[in-house]
C-alpha cells in the first residue's frame, strides 16, 4: 500500500526503506512552506507595481534567473521525485522523464536564444508605406497568472514560469491542491529564488483560485480540463485579459494494417499507461483496422505485460505503476469502467480495481459504442476503448463528429494515408509511429484547437505568448500629406494611382 499522511516519521522511514531506492529512506518530511503574510490583494498590487521596472530588465538578467531556476531543480531533483510519490506513488526514474527532462530542456533552449527573441524584428516596407521603416518590439504583457494542475504539477508549474521570465513578466503561481507535496516543494522553491513582488505562489483550493481570477491580470495561463478552461475564459473576459487553456480532450490512435504492429503496440502502451493514464495527451480511444486487430491487442497486452507485470506478479505490486491521483478521480474513471462493461463491453485486459489504493489497472475495452460514458467523456486514466474501422473514411467521420482533439497518434507506413488524415483532420498536434514526444519538442509549438485549447507555448511560441508584440512604425519623409484634405481632382487621380499600383 502506498504511504499515508497518518503514518509516524519513523513508520514512514521504515516504509520508504523497504519500497524505495535506499535514498529516499531517510528524507525529511515536506512540508508547507510559511505562508507571507501578505494578502493575495496585496501580492498582486506590489507586483503590478513593479512590472514596469521588470520589464526593462535584459536578457542577461533573465538568463540568469533562469539558470538559478534551473540549477534549483538538479540541487533538489531527490525532494521532487519524493513529492511526486508521495503525491502519485510514481516511480522516481518516471517523473525524471515526465517532470525533468522536459522542463530542463526547455529551460536550457530558452537560455540559449533569449538574446534573438528579445531584439527587435525589422519588417519589410510595403510599397504603400514607402518613406517609412517598421519593426516589431517585443515586451511583456505584464502580470501573470499561472494555474496548473495535478497530473504533471512540477513540470507544468515550472515551464510556464520560465516562458513568464523570459519574457519579463511578474507570476502569481496556484498549483493543485491535489498534489499537496509538489504544491509545498514549488513553494518553498518560490520563496528561495524570488522576490515576491516578481513570483509568489499560493496554495488552496478553488476558492483561492477564484479569488485570484477576479484580480485583473494581463494574462492568463492555465492548464486543465475544457469545462475549467471555460471558467477561467469568463472570468479573463470581465478584464479584457488575454489568456492561454492548455486543455485536452479524446485525443485518437490509429493503427492500420501497414503499421509496424509491434513498435507502435509499444509506443502506445506506454504513451497510454505512464502516470496511470492521466495525461492529456495520451491516447484516448484507439481506432485499429480491422483486419489487424486481434494482432495489435495481443501486442499490446504483451507489451503492457513486459512493463509493468514482469514478473508476473500482477500490475498492483509493480514499483513502476503510478496510481490514480485520489479516491474521487479514481471513483469517476471506475465509474467509467462499470458503465461501460453494464452496457456490454467486453473487458481484454485488466479491469482490476483497488479502492484502498486509488488503483485501476491497465484495462482495454472492445465492443464500445457512443452511447458509454467511456466515449463521451475524456478519460484521464488507464482504460482503452477500442474501435474498428475499415476505411479511412470511417476514421475521418468519426473524428470530425468529436472536438477537435489535443493529439492525433497515427501508426502507419503508408504515406498517401499519413497525409489524408492529416490533411482532413485538426487537432492541436500529430505525431506518426509514437505517443507523447511531442511535448518535449522545444521547436514545435504546443497547445491545442477551440476545445483542446487556445493559444500556443514552450520555446518561442512560449516567449511570443507572454509578449505584446508591439509594431512600431517610423515615418522619414511625410509622404502622406499629399493624401490630406480637400480632395481635389489632383488628390483623386493620385489615391486612383495608388490604389492601381499598391
Amino acid at each position: 500500500m502506498p504511504p499515508h499522511a497518518d503514518m509516524t516519521k519513523t513508520e514512514r522511514s521504515w516504509y520508504l526503506s523497504e519500497r524505495t531506492p535506499n535514498h529516499y529512506a531517510m528524507l525529511p518530511e515536506v512540508v508547507a512552506p510559511v505562508q507571507a503574510s501578505r494578502s493575495i490583494a496585496d501580492v498582486f498590487a506590489a507586483q503590478r507595481a513593479f512590472a514596469p521596472q521588470l520589464a526593462l530588465t535584459s536578457a542577461n538578467d533573465r538568463i540568469q534567473k533562469l539558470k538559478r531556476l534551473r540549477a534549483w531543480v538538479f540541487e533538489h531533483q531527490t525532494e521532487v521525485e519524493q513529492a511526486l510519490y508521495d503525491d502519485l506513488r510514481r516511480a522516481p526514474t518516471e517523473t525524471v522523464v515526465a517532470e525533468l527532462l522536459s522542463v530542463n530542456a526547455e529551460i536550457t533552449h530558452v537560455i540559449k536564444h533569449l538574446k534573438g527573441w528579445m531584439k527587435p524584428r525589422r519588417v519589410s516596407t510595403p510599397m504603400s508605406m514607402l518613406g517609412t521603416s517598421a519593426y516589431v518590439k517585443y515586451e511583456p504583457k505584464g502580470n501573470i497568472l499561472i494555474i496548473s494542475p495535478w497530473n504533471y504539477p512540477y513540470n507544468l508549474t515550472v515551464k510556464p514560469l520560465a516562458m513568464a521570465i523570459a519574457a519579463g513578466c511578474t507570476a502569481v503561481l496556484k498549483p493543485s491542491e491535489n498534489t499537496p507535496h509538489t504544491s509545498a516543494l514549488l513553494g518553498r522553491m518560490v520563496a528561495e529564488l524570488f522576490e515576491v513582488q516578481e513570483v509568489a505562489l499560493f496554495e488552496g483550493d478553488a476558492a483561492v483560485a477564484g479569488e485570484l481570477l477576479a484580480l485583473p491580470f494581463n494574462h492568463i495561463y492555465f492548464t486543465g480540463s475544457p469545462a475549467v478552461g471555460k471558467i477561467v475564459m469568463e472570468a479573463a473576459a470581465k478584464h479584457l485579459a488575454s489568456v492561454t487553456l492548455e486543455l485536452g480532450g479524446k485525443s485518437p490512435c490509429i493503427v492500420d494494417e501497414t503499421a509496424d504492429l509491434q513498435k507502435v503496440a509499444e509506443r502506445v502502451a506506454w504513451g497510454k499507461f505512464f502516470n496511470n493514464g492521466q495525461t492529456c495527451i495520451a491516447p484516448d480511444y484507439l481506432l485499429v483496422q480491422e483486419a489487424v486487430k486481434t494482432h495489435f491487442l495481443e501486442k499490446l497486452r504483451d507489451s503492457t505485460e513486459r512493463m509493468y507485470n514482469a514478473d508476473g506478479k500482477g500490475f498492483q505490486t509493480s514499483p513502476d505503476y503510478c496510481r490514480i491521483v485520489n479516491r474521487r478521480h479514481f471513483s469517476r474513471i471506475r465509474g467509467l469502467l462499470d458503465d461501460a462493461v453494464a452496457q456490454g463491453a467486453r473487458v481484454e485486459m485488466g479491469g482490476q480495481t483497488d479502492e484502498r489504493e486509488n488503483f485501476i489497472a491497465p484495462t482495454v475495452l472492445t465492443g464500445v459504442d457512443d452511447s458509454m460514458r467511456v466515449m463521451q467523456e475524456e478519460i484521464f486514466g488507464p482504460v482503452f476503448p477500442v474501435l474498428t474501422f475499415k476505411t479511412r473514411e470511417e476514421v475521418v467521420r468519426r473524428i470530425r463528429s468529436g472536438e477537435k482533439p489535443l493529439a492525433l497518434y497515427i501508426g502507419s507506413q503508408n504515406r498517401e494515408a499519413i497525409d489524408y488524415y492529416l490533411d482532413q483532420t485538426s487537432s492541436g498536434g500529430a505525431v506518426i509511429n509514437e505517443t507523447l514526444i511531442q511535448f518535449g519538442h522545444t521547436g514545435l509549438p504546443w497547445g491545442g484547437v477551440n476545445n483542446s485549447g487556445v493559444g500556443k507555448a514552450h520555446g518561442h511560441w512560449g516567449f511570443l505568448e507572454f509578449c505584446n508584440q508591439r509594431g512600431v512604425l517610423r515615418q522619414h519623409l511625410g509622404g502622406t500629406r499629399f493624401l490630406y484634405p480637400p480632395y481635389t481632382p489632383r488628390v483623386r487621380k493620385l489615391v486612383n494611382w495608388v490604389l492601381k499600383w499598391i
